[in-house]
């Protein structure tokens, strides 16, 4: 049986670990706690995506869900081109060709926004809308992104990113 003791010299930054067989080791709680924030810091690497719009291109941070998975899988066997058209003076809507696993939640879009709508459209905003999304990712640099989409119809290639 091992026993975690903590003393409260200004708050827990002392433990001593006594085990029932007498030994002893000790440790600060600082230390623990930066060696499980490193595991988890490398655990959680941003995923990314590429979006290619005629002769521009961004990089998008994916989410981590179900959906982006899927689309995932679907980039690494080949770059995802989807024909997309304006909407409602905000976002550019477009079919994926096949529905992912949908996990919805009323969310608030703002510019730069990537989202799954229907299990089977990407919508890209240059606006702000409010709906139930699947969230898919978000352009980390804006530069240039309203001219890319433009007014009218687009063309954008998905690919997965570095």
């Amino acid at each position: 049986m091992m026993l975690l003791i903590c003393f409260m010299l200004s708050g827990c930054s002392y433990i001593k670990q006594v085990s029932d067989k007498s030994s002893k080791t000790e440790e600060t709680a600082e230390e623990t706690s930066s060696e499980t924030g490193a595991d988890t810091e490398r655990e959680q690497v941003d995923m990314k995506m590429n979006v290619q719009i005629g002769d521009f291109t961004f990089t998008a941070t994916l989410e981590n869900n179900t959906a982006v998975e899927e689309l995932v899988q679907m980039m690494k066997e080949k770059p995802v081109t989807i024909e997309m058209s304006d909407y409602a003076g905000n976002e550019k809507v477009g079919p994926l060709g096949r529905s992912l696993t949908a996990n919805n939640s009323q969310t608030t879009t703002h510019t730069g926004d990537i989202v799954l709508y229907n299990s089977s459209n990407i919508v890209m905003f240059y606006g702000s809308n409010s709906w139930s999304y699947t969230r898919i990712g978000k352009i980390d640099d804006l530069t240039n992104w309203e001219k890319a989409l433009g007014s009218g119809s687009i063309t954008a290639v998905f690919s997965v990113g570095e």
